[in-house]
């Protein structure tokens, strides 16, 4: 064979080989459309110096991510505690191994109405999207004031229950008279008139909900590598957002809403909803036994929190960064 043939051989086997590498390192990953969902989403912009490729999936809410996980769609997914949660309960393959954002919900009345607190809600419409972490909360604290609640008549609270999108048209149009809503559409309802916050749900015992990152069992465990370089990722990614707020408000703004939300849109939002790394299992523990309380979710088999929660990539990442 002539040399020129066989370095033509070394150079395509060498192009196979670096396709085959560079597939496998593709991550496919869903996300939310949230303004402290942000971070993640600029994973992806990061992703090649990073060595990986990110393909980022939206999804309507956290449920709907977790379907995708079980049909094997998706290596990582970010939803609220609780769709991880029920999602491990049904049987999806997953396990908790990051905390992106903390806070995010409101209580938000009509400002026609002037409802200051939760015992205003008797014989009242309150809307909340069915299965969020919102609905958690908000029934948490019913139950706290002594309330009530069902999306059928004849309880203190009606429900009403609305995808996130819609609720805040649903206040506007005096369909409902208050809603548990997440962010940024919350303090786009204050900052534009028709809605006058009344608490952060934040005195339950979950305190404020940290949002969750999942990773499939099979990528973690048969994926090391590339899930090691995607958690560095991810680190990097929520640490320009925390060290340059310039940066997240842009790419938040411009490049996630496509200029539908003012500054101050994202500067209420991001105030009631950080950008966080951590997660512990004693705070997914305390979430799950929430929702078993209250029946979000109705779980025949509540998982076991410390047998899910695995942070060892996170923490392997935030100390190759120097992060605290």
């Amino acid at each position: 064979m002539k040399k020129t043939t066989i370095v033509k051989a070394m150079v395509a086997a060498a192009l196979v080989l670096a396709g085959s590498v560079q597939a496998q390192e593709v991550v496919r990953l869903g996300n939310l459309k949230f303004a402290h969902y942000g971070a993640v989403s600029y994973i992806k912009e990061i992703a090649p110096k990073c060595g990986i490729k990110v393909e980022e999936h939206m999804f309507a809410k956290g449920l709907d991510v977790m379907q995708a996980i079980i049909a094997g769609e998706l290596d990582v997914g970010t939803t609220a505690s609780e769709a991880a949660i029920s999602g491990r309960a049904g049987g999806a393959p997953i396990y908790v191994v990051a905390g992106f954002a903390k806070g995010g919900a409101r209580l938000v009345g009509r400002t026609d109405l002037k409802l200051k607190s939760l015992k205003d809600l008797k014989g009242k419409k309150v809307g909340v999207t069915r299965g969020g972490i919102q609905e958690v909360l908000l029934l948490a604290e019913l139950q706290q004031a002594g309330l009530t609640a069902s999306d059928q008549p004849g309880k203190d609270v009606q429900l009403v229950f609305l995808a996130y999108a819609d609720l805040n048209q649903a206040l506007l149009g005096k369909n409902i008279d208050a809603m548990m809503q997440s962010e940024p559409q919350s303090s786009q309802a204050i900052n534009k008139g028709f809605g006058t916050e009344m608490l952060k749900p934040y005195d339950t015992p979950i305190g404020e909900p940290i949002r969750t990152m999942v990773m499939t069992e099979k990528f973690y465990k048969e994926k090391r590598p590339v899930a090691e370089k995607f958690m560095r990722c991810f680190v990097e990614a929520t640490k320009t957002f925390i060290d340059q707020p310039a940066t997240a408000e842009k790419y938040v703004r411009e490049v996630v809403f496509k200029g539908q939300i003012t500054s101050d849109d994202f500067q209420d939002a991001i105030s009631n909803s950080p950008y966080s790394y951590d997660i512990t299992p004693e705070h997914i523990q305390v979430t799950t036994d929430v929702m078993v309380k209250t029946g979000v979710g109705r779980m025949a088999r509540p998982p076991v929190a410390k047998e899910w929660v695995k942070t060892d990539l996170l923490d392997g990442a935030k100390k190759s960064l120097g992060v605290k």
